[in-house]
C-alpha cells in the first residue's frame, strides 16, 4: 500500500503539468517493448495515438464508490489513505451509519482503519453527492438468476441511480464481474441515452476487481490491476485515477478484453477445483488420500499448480462468473462445455458430501432424519466472514430438508448472516466438550484456523472432514 508521501508526490507532479499526455508509440517502440521480457506490456488500442486531457482543477480529486462491501470498502480505504476524498454510496443505512461512526462492517477490516480514514471517507445513502466526484467506481453484485443467467439488476439500477447526477468530465469504472460486452452495451448505452458522448463528455473503463477477502499478503494497491477503456481518452483517464493507489496497471485493448480477462481467471479456478473434487471422489473409492496425492504432485517444479478439494465451489466469483460467459457464448451459437461440466461436478460433489454424512451416521446405526449435525464454518473459505455462495450453507439446508437438526460454529460469523436466498435463524455455538459430545456428527465444512481440531476429534462422536484437516485415520473420522 502506498503511503501519504507517495500520493502527495504524485499529486505534486500532476499539478506541475498543464496537460496530461498519453505517449505516442512508433513501430520501433512497439516492437522493442513487445519483445522485451524486462517488463509487462500490452499495446494500446491503436498503433498511433496521442491524447490530450484537460487537467483537474488543482488536481484535488474526489472519488465516488458505489457499494461498500468486500470490494468497495477496501478500495475506498486505499483511496482515502492515499489522500483522496471519497464518497462511498450504499443503500444499506446500517452500514452507512457504522462506517461514518468509524466502524467496519467487515470483520477482517479493522474498525480503527476505517476511523483513521474518516477525514477523507464519507459514506452516504444519498446519490446526490455523486455530481461532485471526478470518478464513479461501481462495485455491485452480479449474481445469477435461478435459470443460471446473468442478473444485471444491480448494475442497471446503479446506472439509473447515478444517471441524474452525471456531469461532463467524469469517469465511470465498472469493477463488477460480468460478461464481455456489458461495459459498451449496458454502461455506455445508459450514458449515451442521457446525451453524453463517450470519450469526450464521460470516460468509461472496465477494471475488474481482484479482491481476495482476508488475504494479508495482497490488496487492492499491490495486486496488478487490469484496465480497458472504451476509447484511448477513457483509458488515459482511468489510468490517471487508478494510479493514485495501484502500483501496476495492466492495459488491455478494450473493455471486452478486460471483461474476458476476469472471466478467464475465475473459470481457470472453477475448472481446476472441479477437477480435483472429481478426483477426490475417485480417490476415496480407491482408498487413496487425495491430499497426499496433491502434495506429492506439487513437488514437481513446473507444469503443475496445486488446487485443493472441498465441499463445493463458493464465494462471490467462482460458482457464478463462468456462467456469465456460458450465457453470452450462446448468443454466438457456442457451447462452453468445460464451464457447464464444472457446474455439474460442483453439484455432484455437494451431493457426494451429503451422502458421506449419511454414510457416517449409518455406520453408527443412525438415520440422517432426526440426527444433530453440527457444521464447522459457514463462510465460503477459511478465516473470513464472507458466506456468499458457501457450500456449507447448501449442505446445512440439504440436511435440514432431510430431517436433520442443524447447528454451526463460525468465529467469524456469530449469527447467520442476512442473505438473499438463504434464511436460517441460527447463532454460532461455543465448542465445549459437552456440546461436541451432544451432537451426532460434526462436519468440517470450512477449516478456519481458529478451530482446535484435536479437541474436536477427541470429543465429537463422528467427524466428516471435507477439507483434509485430519490426515491421520481414526475410527470417528470420515473423509468427504
Amino acid at each position: 500500500m502506498r503511503g501519504g508521501n507517495a500520493a502527495t508526490s504524485r499529486r505534486a507532479r500532476l499539478q506541475a503539468a498543464s496537460v496530461t499526455f498519453v505517449k505516442l508509440f512508433r513501430p520501433a517502440d512497439l516492437h522493442e517493448k513487445l519483445h522485451s521480457r524486462r517488463s509487462l506490456y500490452t499495446p494500446p488500442v491503436f498503433d498511433y495515438w496521442t491524447v490530450v486531457l484537460p487537467p483537474y482543477q488543482s488536481f484535488v480529486m474526489k472519488i465516488g464508490i458505489i457499494g461498500l462491501g468486500y470490494v468497495g470498502l477496501p478500495l475506498a480505504l486505499h483511496f482515502a489513505e492515499a489522500g483522496t476524498d471519497v464518497l462511498g454510496f450504499d443503500i444499506d443505512e446500517d452500514k452507512v451509519s457504522l462506517i461514518n461512526g468509524g466502524g467496519s462492517p467487515i470483520r477482517y477490516i479493522e474498525g480503527s482503519r476505517v476511523a483513521a480514514a474518516r477525514d477523507k471517507l464519507t459514506a452516504s445513502s444519498d446519490p446526490a453527492g455523486l455530481s461532485d466526484v471526478d470518478g464513479i467506481i461501481i462495485c455491485v453484485p452480479t449474481p445469477l438468476t435461478h435459470q443460471r443467467e446473468p442478473d444485471m439488476t444491480f448494475i442497471v439500477s446503479t446506472l439509473e441511480l447515478i444517471g441524474p447526477h452525471l456531469r461532463k468530465g467524469q469517469l465511470i469504472s465498472l469493477e463488477s464481474t460480468t460478461y464481455p460486452g456489458t461495459t459498451d452495451e449496458v454502461v455506455a448505452g445508459a450514458v449515451k441515452k442521457r446525451g453524453f458522448e463517450v470519450g469526450k463528455d464521460i470516460f468509461i473503463v472496465y477494471s475488474p476487481e481482484r479482491e481476495d477477502p482476508g488475504n494479508a499478503k495482497y490488496n487492492a494497491a499491490t495486486i496488478p490491476k487490469v484496465i480497458g477503456g472504451m476509447t484511448p481518452a477513457c483509458l488515459a483517464r482511468g489510468k490517471e485515477i487508478y494510479s493514485v493507489i495501484v502500483e501496476q496497471l495492466v492495459e488491455v485493448s478494450s473493455t471486452r478484453a478486460a471483461e474476458m480477462t476476469k472471466l478467464l481467471e475465475n473459470i481457470h479456478r472453477s475448472v481446476n477445483i472441479s477437477l480435483v473434487n472429481e478426483m477426490k471422489i475417485v480417490a476415496n473409492k480407491m482408498g487413496v488420500d487425495i491430499f497426499e496425492v496433491i502434495d506429492a504432485a506439487a513437488t514437481k517444479p513446473f507444469g503443475f499448480t496445486a488446487f485443493y478439494p472441498g465441499p463445493g465451489l463458493g464465494g462471490h466469483c467462482i460458482p457464478i462468473d463462468p456462467f456469465y460467459l456460458a450465457w453470452k457464448a450462446r448468443e454466438y451459437g457456442l457451447n462452453t462445455r468445460f464451464i457447464e461440466l464444472s457446474g455439474e461436478i460442483d453439484n455432484d460433489i455437494r451431493g457426494w458430501v451429503l451422502g458421506r454424512i449419511t454414510d457416517a451416521l449409518n455406520s453408527r446405526k443412525k438415520a440422517l432424519n432426526g440426527s444433530r449435525v453440527h457444521f464447522l464454518g459457514i463462510a465460503y473459505k477459511k478465516n473470513v466472514d464472507d458466506a456468499r455462495e458457501s457450500p456449507s450453507i447448501w449442505l446445512m439446508e440439504a440436511v435440514k430438508e432431510k430431517g436433520g437438526i442443524v447447528s454451526y460454529t463460525d468465529p467469524h460469523l456469530p449469527r447467520f448472516p442476512k442473505m438473499r436466498e438463504h434464511h436460517l435463524d441460527l447463532a454460532s455455538e461455543e465448542l465445549t466438550p459437552e456440546f461436541l459430545k451432544s451432537v451426532d456428527c460434526v462436519v468440517v465444512a470450512t477449516d478456519h484456523d481458529a478451530f482446535d481440531y484435536d479437541e474436536i476429534a477427541r470429543h465429537a462422536p463422528l467427524v466428516v472432514d471435507t477439507r483434509g484437516r485430519y490426515r491421520k485415520s481414526a475410527p470417528n473420522i470420515f473423509e468427504a
